[in-house]
């Protein structure tokens, strides 16, 4: 157990006063403050401009009307009076606005339009602005009919529609909405280390088989010993980057955003999705981190690591798709047959506990067949880690597992 600690330490510290490491982590730091107050930094950006718009009034009526109503919908769009259609053209080339429209009544009395602009990439800014014409027109054809402003606003309030569930334990919407939430957090966390800290481990072990180190290391301490110190010595390197990320972003949101740290509202959520988001965690990074050590162990270059990697890479990338593909459809019977395949579990299990009321066996069972691949995975990985660790040439997949089985036994 001695020489478990000496791996697990070492691998620890060497990661953590790395320039490597402490370069990344202010990144992300840093990454983490733009994020939390992007909000703050866009309003710095644009000040407070108004958004303008040429109108062209063609029928020299609608201007006033439709700006009333376009307030309702977006008081940062201003629209200002044109009358020919070359000048607005070089307003807006010029970028003194942001475009222009062309209004008028058709045959029937009601309003009409087109919007101009150097580009189509901005959908908010046209967007509001038919909305707007399009209320305008339903004033209009209300009033011609004979309609007063009462009774077209009865005819286009939304209608009463109640929605609840059966099932007494069933989550409400609002609950699910803070789920979703708090689920999209957790799967993109799990994703996010998966990939980072597996890469991390992968190459870990072929620096230092690069180096012929891991041949006296191979003789003085167990495979399995190896491979799990590595392996639990970059999880604490990871947990703590992630608590200082952490501290970090949450200072940031409690001091300027205080809106986004209400949406999470993680006081108001249920305290097994929590725990039940830590044990995943660890039970997928325990998973894949298991197979990118004994997936570096086949390669004798760092150059090579990412290569080795890509399956873990895949099967990463495949279970984060469905995991977003469920937030929505949960109780889809595709999402909860792969909540059973163990290289999927760790997201998508948790994908459903947070969504769902499941039975606990369900769970249970997702955990338990997590564990039992980890161990298969701890066992047959020793006997690669081991024979793989002293190969120096290059080999397909396969081909090379098979002959780093074959040097274990020989051993």
């Amino acid at each position: 157990m001695s020489k478990f600690w000496i791996v697990f330490f070492h691998t620890y510290l060497n990661k953590l006063k790395s320039k490597s490491f402490i370069i990344t982590t202010v990144i992300m730091c840093v990454a983490s403050l733009v994020l939390t107050n992007i909000n703050h930094i866009v309003d710095l950006f644009n000040g407070d401009d108004k958004v303008k718009v040429g109108v062209i009034d063609e029928s020299g009526e609608l201007l006033a009307p439709y700006q009333a109503q376009l307030k309702k919908i977006n008081p940062d769009i201003q629209l200002i009076k044109a009358t020919d259609e070359k000048k607005a053209q070089k307003k807006v080339t010029d970028e003194t606005w942001k475009g222009y429209m062309i209004v008028s009544l058709n045959d029937q009395g009601l309003p009409q339009g087109g919007y101009r602009s150097e580009s189509m990439a901005d959908m908010d800014v046209p967007t509001d602005l038919e909305q707007g014409l399009q209320q305008l027109k339903t004033t209009i054809a209300s009033s011609k009919v004979g309609l007063t402003a009462e009774q077209s606003q009865l005819l286009y309030t939304p209608v009463s529609f109640d929605k609840k569930a059966l099932d007494k334990g069933a989550k409400t919407e609002d609950e699910l909405n803070q789920a979703r939430v708090l689920v999209y957090i957790l799967l993109f966390i799990i994703y996010i280390s998966v990939i980072t800290y597996g890469s991390m481990i992968a190459t870990e072990v072929a620096t230092e088989k690069s180096s012929r180190v891991m041949e006296i290391l191979i003789s003085s301490v167990s495979p399995v010993t190896q491979m799990f110190g590595k392996i639990l010595g970059i999880a604490l390197l990871s947990l703590t980057q992630f608590v200082l990320l952490f501290l970090v972003a949450g200072f940031s949101m409690f001091q300027n955003n205080r809106e986004a740290l209400d949406a999470i509202d993680i006081q108001g959520m249920s305290a097994s999705i929590l725990v039940y988001g830590v044990v995943f965690f660890l039970l997928g990074y325990l998973l894949f981190a298991t197979m990118a050590a004994f997936l570096g162990s086949l390669v004798s270059r760092t150059e090579d690591v990412q290569q080795a990697i890509m399956p873990i890479m895949i099967l990463i990338v495949a279970a984060f798709v469905i995991a977003v593909q469920g937030l929505g459809t949960p109780e889809a019977t595709f999402i909860k047959v792969t909540s059973f395949i163990p290289f999927f579990t760790p997201m998508i299990m948790f994908l459903r506990v947070g969504l769902l009321t499941i039975p606990v066996w369900e769970v249970m069972i997702g955990m338990a067949i997590l564990v039992v691949t980890i161990i298969a995975l701890a066992l047959f990985g020793a006997r690669v880690y081991r024979g793989g660790v002293l190969m120096y040439d290059k080999h397909s997949f396969f081909k090379g597992i098979k002959k780093a089985v074959q040097l274990t036994k020989n051993q």
